[in-house]
């Protein structure tokens, strides 16, 4: 039998909702109470169960848990517990974004913050600094912004393992094609409004998400102020925000089997941080950003609340379920791609990241 089940990590620990039909559901925990859960990856390689988790606790900083069994028990592993080598003088934050390797069903990446790349050849046991990128002659000019300086997306390429993106607030877009050994900063068409002196820079723009499309080479990437897409794996981008109520955000999420689909959720402006007219809502386009429509059945309205850019998620059922996590605390599912929703969790503490899967 399938289960589908919704990883929420959040300020104060880990939530996992479990359903058979994506219609009730239960939910369990927490795990790893008054610890913040930044980052969740769900392994489904090569039949796997595996859920990691990237904890921060505040008396013994951050580290990866690992469940074997969708979730229900963890495990802990002092190798789990990602450090900076003792050479670059340099403390590790958090983990912002675990990802498993669609090339290779034993590498996973995690981005952190200080801005870097670290990689696991183990199946997420143990992780090796990625020196091409922290080595990089731009890292000293990238900046925190709002949220922490960090390499929040990692996007490899299926198909093509020496191929991968990252980005980070606020340093840009990056592509390495040799594996990480080397990178480049690969922004062209991207605004950065708040450099009045050159509002197209090389690096330096503030990426908030980048999510890979089915199109050829196709990139969805969420901006402060701004949505792009790519046709050319993020060589060049183009704006594709004209339709939006704003174009500013924090997610974007792509359809996993059909091109030039995708999912943003718009917030008012950068300073308020509210949904549109105080509804919260996700915009979809289905013709790769020509035209977007918008899908807010379940969805409150007089509500201030935001989804942060990890808090979205997707499931690989047909039809696709979408899922959405709030910093009031509230979750929401939905299992016809958006056009309803229902609340599957409330009262959580505030949700910094949520992504679904479907077990076997």
């Amino acid at each position: 039998m399938t289960e589908t089940i919704v990883a929420i990590g959040t300020r104060k620990g880990l939530w996992i909702a479990r359903s058979s039909d994506r219609t009730e559901w239960t939910l369990e925990g927490p795990h790893f109470l008054m610890s913040e859960v930044a980052s969740v990856a769900i392994d489904t390689r090569q039949g796997r169960s595996t859920v990691l988790a990237g904890v921060k606790s505040w008396h013994w900083g951050p580290t990866v848990q690992a469940s074997t069994d969708g979730g229900r028990t963890w495990t802990e592993s002092a190798e789990r517990a990602l450090a900076f080598p003792s050479d670059t003088d340099t403390a590790l934050e958090r983990v912002w974004q675990l990802t498993p390797d669609p090339n290779d069903a034993d590498v996973v990446w995690a981005g952190v913050e200080p801005h870097a790349l670290f990689k696991s050849t183990d199946r997420g046991e143990r992780y090796e600094l990625v020196r091409g990128l922290w080595d990089h002659p731009h890292r000293p000019m990238w900046e925190p912004g709002f949220g922490g300086g960090a390499v929040h997306t990692i996007v490899p390429e299926p198909g093509h393992p020496e191929s991968i993106l990252v980005a980070m607030s606020a340093g840009g877009v990056y592509r390495s094609g040799d594996g990480g050994a080397t990178w480049s900063p690969s922004n062209p068409g991207i605004r950065a409004g708040f450099m009045p002196d050159n509002e197209f820079p090389e690096y330096g723009q503030c990426v908030h998400k980048v999510a890979r499309g089915q199109g050829e080479g196709e990139l969805f990437a969420q901006n402060h102020n701004g949505v792009y897409r790519s046709g050319d794996n993020g060589a060049t981008w183009d704006s594709i925000a004209e339709g939006l109520p704003t174009d500013f955000g924090f997610t974007v999420l792509a359809h996993p089997r059909r091109p030039g689909v995708a999912w943003v959720v718009p917030v008012a402006d950068a300073g308020e941080r509210i949904p549109p007219e105080a509804q919260l809502q996700v915009q979809r386009t289905d013709d790769a950003g020509a035209t977007w429509h918008r899908q807010a059945s379940g969805l409150p309205d007089h509500s201030y609340t935001c989804v942060l850019r990890d808090a979205a998620g997707l499931d690989s059922a047909d039809p696709v379920g979408v899922y959405l996590g709030t910093r009031n605390g509230d979750v929401f599912a939905s299992a016809d791609e958006g056009e309803s929703f229902q609340r599957i969790a409330t009262q959580l503490p505030d949700v910094l990241v949520v992504r679904a899967a479907q077990l076997t």
